[in-house]
């Protein structure tokens, strides 16, 4: 809600007044909400006092790792970022990139004061599931990436940090934070897209997030789609390719080469989109054939009414991307149905890592009765549910 009187509260909550205040006023004692304002206007008696989170009431770290990132932030309360650390480069194999995520986590924990580090929440972790896996099709080298089959890096980085690790796939973190900071503040049901390295999706219905019994739900990049027409493109075993391989920023990049441009990192990548090269218009319409019947499964299995979509790559290509896209959906839209409508999403290419940093929230204080894996400082995985918690 962002901020709400205890009026409000007890609406939205149906608890009583009595209730509602006792916990607000608990809330407030513990740093946990401050004052925003009085309501003066609209009402009779008193202005009512509105409520929202303290910013400095908890910290959070994410860290993100993706076949062409790693990432490393800290968050306050309020989801706003106040440091980063960034490192575009193809994933080493797990040891180095360890290196590398324990010295940023250690960075940004001496950027904290003790009363900061006393508030720390946890250390959320985003990464694609199977590294290991589809590397012809995103053009990845195999003696790298073959190493991290089986590798528990948020185990190794609990054990080595002493703080618990929330561990979730990477689009669907990035959803259950567009579902608590950005666009799911006013709707609740909403197919997300993420469009990185791979492509990968999260679903929301009902104001929660629907992770699957395997953390995988909204899993985009393994459905089933036709080979592409890129001379790119490598071509499938069999008839059918997977989304995976005619969506991503990988494949885009893959394609910009094979028509001679020279691509060193993501910002190569956006000056040709922002140009509007023509390469980049081969790939997108390649890319929106693909993905528009896939949104249409989407929507005709969820019936979810929005599409979310955002992207490492900038504002610039989400907006090509999405005016193609509905001109797609508009045009092969079946018999009495209307296409998605489809929004950019709320962080850009901060996305997988703010929705990283913002897994410790949504274990300690999301009512929502699902289960996230954790790792212990032993590195012992578990779970809980919200009723066991503190």
């Amino acid at each position: 809600m962002g901020e709400a009187s205890k009026a409000d509260l007890a609406r939205q909550t149906n608890l009583t007044n009595t209730a509602v205040g006792t916990i607000v006023s608990n809330l407030h004692r513990k740093q946990l909400l401050t004052v925003s304002h009085k309501r003066l206007s609209g009402q009779r008696g008193q202005p009512a006092t509105l409520y929202r989170l303290e910013a400095t009431g908890s910290f959070s770290i994410g860290v993100r790792v993706d076949r062409n990132w790693i990432q490393a932030i800290l968050i306050d309360f309020n989801g706003s970022v106040l440091s980063r650390l960034s490192h575009e480069l193809i994933l080493p194999r797990p040891e180095m990139a360890l290196e590398i995520i324990l010295k940023d986590v250690n960075s940004l924990l001496d950027m904290m004061s003790e009363n900061q580090r006393c508030r720390l929440a946890g250390i959320g972790f985003a990464y694609p599931h199977n590294l290991d896996s589809w590397l012809n099709e995103l053009s990845l080298p195999h003696e790298e990436f073959c190493r991290w089959k089986d590798f528990d890096l948020a185990g190794h980085i609990a054990d080595a940090i002493s703080i618990p690790v929330c561990s979730e796939n990477d689009a669907t973190a990035a959803s259950i934070a567009e579902l608590f900071y950005g666009l799911g503040r006013d709707m609740d049901d909403f197919l997300y897209v993420f469009i990185g390295p791979g492509i990968g999706g999260g679903v929301v219905i009902n104001g929660e997030s629907v992770r699957g019994p395997m953390g995988n739900a909204g899993d985009l990049g393994l459905m089933p789609v036709l080979p592409s027409n890129l001379t790119s493109a490598p071509q499938p075993r069999g008839e059918w390719d997977i989304l995976l391989n005619r969506a991503s920023v990988n494949t885009l990049i893959r394609h910009l080469r094979t028509c001679g441009h020279e691509i060193h990192s993501f910002s190569d990548v956006n000056f040709l989109v922002d140009r509007q090269d023509k390469a980049v218009a081969e790939w997108m319409k390649d890319c929106v054939d693909a993905l528009a019947p896939v949104l249409w499964s989407g929507a005709a299995l969820l019936n979810t009414p929005t599409v979310v979509i955002a992207s490492d790559l900038g504002d610039g290509f989400i907006r090509q991307l999405m005016t193609k896209l509905e001109q797609k959906l508009a045009s092969s839209a079946p018999e009495a149905r209307t296409p998605p409508k489809l929004l950019p999403g709320s962080f850009g290419n901060d996305a997988e890592v703010i929705g990283a940093a913002n897994l410790p929230f949504f274990y300690q204080f999301s009512t929502q009765d699902h289960t996230i894996e954790k790792t212990g400082s032993n590195g012992e995985k578990y779970s809980r549910k919200p009723e066991d918690r503190p």
